[in-house]
């Protein structure tokens, strides 16, 4: 079960109902998966829901923060707030490990940290990043920019198929 879910029964209901979101840029991802849904809690009556976008500028967040209430509203919450909180910052990190897989398995490969002696550091331009469709390391980057921001467009070598692979923020 994901960390942030709330173990008061109420409060765990409505997180349950917000965290059925699909994100819409990537569809096999929920919202709590891909860590933006970051809290849920009750201001008297009235559910409030804490979404963290990607990147400031994420042209998503509107449709998602849509579909949260409608979500919410839909499990038996009435009125919604969405409480948009840009700090601290979105980061790869809040990713679950399933929501990695179904990256994935969609066909983007995911985020992930190169190990140096140093301590964990943001994947370099250098560092092969592994293709989700042949499992080769054989690839490299074609653009520093994918389908969205949060993405570069990377090749492969031995199945020659391109692919975005989400990058570490």
């Amino acid at each position: 079960m994901h960390e942030l879910r709330p173990t008061t029964e109420r409060e765990a209901q409505l997180w349950d109902a917000a965290a059925t979101v699909p994100d819409p840029e990537i569809p096999v991802i929920s919202i709590a998966d891909l860590g933006i849904l970051r809290g849920v809690r009750f201001d008297g009556e009235q559910p409030v829901i804490t979404i963290t976008p990607t990147y400031s500028g994420c042209p998503a967040m509107e449709t998602i923060s849509t579909d949260v209430k409608t979500a919410v509203e839909q499990a038996g919450f009435p009125r919604p707030s969405i409480d948009l909180v840009l700090h601290p910052a979105w980061t790869t990190d809040w990713m679950t490990e399933t929501g990695k897989q179904q990256l994935e398995e969609y066909g983007i490969a995911p985020p992930r940290r190169e190990a140096r002696s140093s301590g964990p550091i943001p994947l370099t331009l250098s560092a092969p990043v592994t293709c989700p469709r042949c499992k080769s390391r054989n690839t490299y980057k074609l653009s520093h920019f994918g389908s969205t921001s949060c993405k570069a467009l990377y090749s492969c070598r031995d199945c020659h198929e391109p692919f975005d692979y989400f990058k570490v923020h």
